[in-house]
């Protein structure tokens, strides 16, 4: 089967970044749309990544918010693998390839390493569908070469 490409999409997690460097990396990389892919948006630890504070500082950028949790977040019952399999995850990641279509977007969550945690099962989706899917600041700084890399399978995948 052949798939036409879409495009690139971003993924990022917030970890214990500074909102500095959380908008530093997208504003380096021309994003336009944070989607939220985060099942509970809020952080008692880092304050700013909580869900209305976040979406405040992102709309001072520039740069629009999208809580996708609902139907992209993660801890579900029998396992994120198996929530794929249905209607709202579509649905979910057919929102998010809609969002890239129209202006440069990355979806995010809190956990900083893509291969320990549920992005790496939606950029396994978005590469079925023709994405090319590059994670932002797993390694250096916050420009657009530095600091990306494509986000590996995990064990098994």
């Amino acid at each position: 089967m052949t798939v036409e490409r879409s495009g690139v999409i971003y993924s990022l997690g917030t970890g214990a970044r500074s909102l500095e460097e959380f908008l530093a990396l997208l504003k380096g990389n021309a994003v336009a749309v944070a989607a939220d892919v985060r099942s509970f948006p809020s952080s008692r630890r880092f304050p700013h990544f909580s869900r209305e504070d976040l979406r405040r500082s992102l709309e001072a950028e520039g740069i629009a918010y999208v809580w996708l949790g609902n139907r992209l977040g993660g801890f579900r019952r029998g396992g994120y693998e198996a929530h794929t399999r249905t209607g709202d995850f579509r649905k979910g990641l057919e929102e998010l390839e809609g969002l890239a279509r129209l202006r440069p977007t990355a979806f995010f969550c809190a956990e900083r390493e893509p291969s320990r945690c549920h992005r790496r099962f939606i950029a396994r989706a978005l590469r079925e569908r023709g994405w090319e899917v590059v994670d932002l600041g797993t390694g250096g700084g916050p420009s657009s070469r530095e600091g990306q890399g494509v986000i590996p399978l995990g064990e098994g995948e």
